[in-house]
């Protein structure tokens, strides 16, 4: 008796376990570096488990009283919706060097450089995967991935487990936040964009006035020689944007799960 007692009461814990890693899991889905394909499912699922005993700890978590419910399905939503807007608002940020180096890339002349993006198995440009590497690397540097785990464990305080439906605040605020992309990447390009536009622009002077002069013999070893050349020297000021980046990243976060 005393065996079945201990498995009467062990399992409404681990219903509520699973319950719990449902947001956790979706956010690691969707946020950076915890969504690499690199990283294994194993280890998510490891780390979502490690953060729901944590929850469980701080939270008083009840599991649904019945698992194949209308209403369990709709809570299950509601927490899978939640974590995936975290990470979702993390992600945008970083599609902003992606941005940032078609920019940069097409002015160079280096726009069909391509490779195998690691974080997300995709083919993307060879200058995007160097920018999305150092935001990565910023990233961590800066403990981003302790205060995502932080903001997740803490959502629980404002949104508990099911009654985490998102209003439409916070979806203005995730749809208005992926306006940032553009000024963030447009930002970070600006130096070096600048810079081999107004390269361009003299080069398109010198083949008005020269219309012997082969354009892509001259322009494009200059325009390549000048970004890379800009891009050494502007580096240290789009790496301290980057940091700036990642704290809006973050804040909007925040302002998603704490208002």
């Amino acid at each position: 008796m005393s065996v079945l007692g201990f498995g009467l009461s062990i399992e409404p814990q681990l219903w509520a376990l699973v319950f719990v890693m449902v947001r956790i899991g979706a956010a690691f889905i969707a946020a950076p570096v915890f969504g690499a394909v690199s990283v294994p499912v194993m280890v998510r699922v490891t780390l979502s488990g490690a953060i729901g005993f944590l929850v469980l700890a701080t939270h008083q978590v009840v599991p649904p009283a019945q698992v194949f419910s209308a209403a369990t399905i709709l809570a299950i939503a509601a927490e899978a919706l939640v974590g995936l807007a975290m990470g979702f608002v993390l992600q945008i940020a970083f599609a902003a060097p992606m941005l940032a180096s078609e920019v940069i890339g097409i002015s160079m002349g280096i726009g069909f450089a391509n490779a195998i993006d690691p974080q997300n198995g995709r083919s993307s440009p060879a200058l995007g995967q160097f920018f999305s590497i150092m935001l990565t690397l910023l990233f961590l540097s800066v403990n981003g991935h302790l205060v995502l785990v932080e903001m997740i464990v803490k959502s629980y305080d404002v949104m508990p487990v099911g009654a985490a439906w998102m209003g439409a605040e916070q979806l203005k605020g995730i749809a208005f936040f992926g306006g940032y992309t553009f000024l963030a990447g447009l930002l970070l390009a600006l130096p070096v964009g600048f810079l081999l536009l107004c390269l361009n622009l003299v080069v398109g002077m010198l083949s008005r006035s020269a219309p012997a002069l082969n354009l892509f013999a001259v322009g494009l070893p200059a325009s390549l020689a000048v970004g890379v050349i800009a891009l050494a020297m502007a580096f240290p000021a789009m790496g301290d944007y980057m940091l700036v980046i990642i704290r809006e990243a973050l804040a909007a976060t925040q302002n998603l799960v704490l208002g």
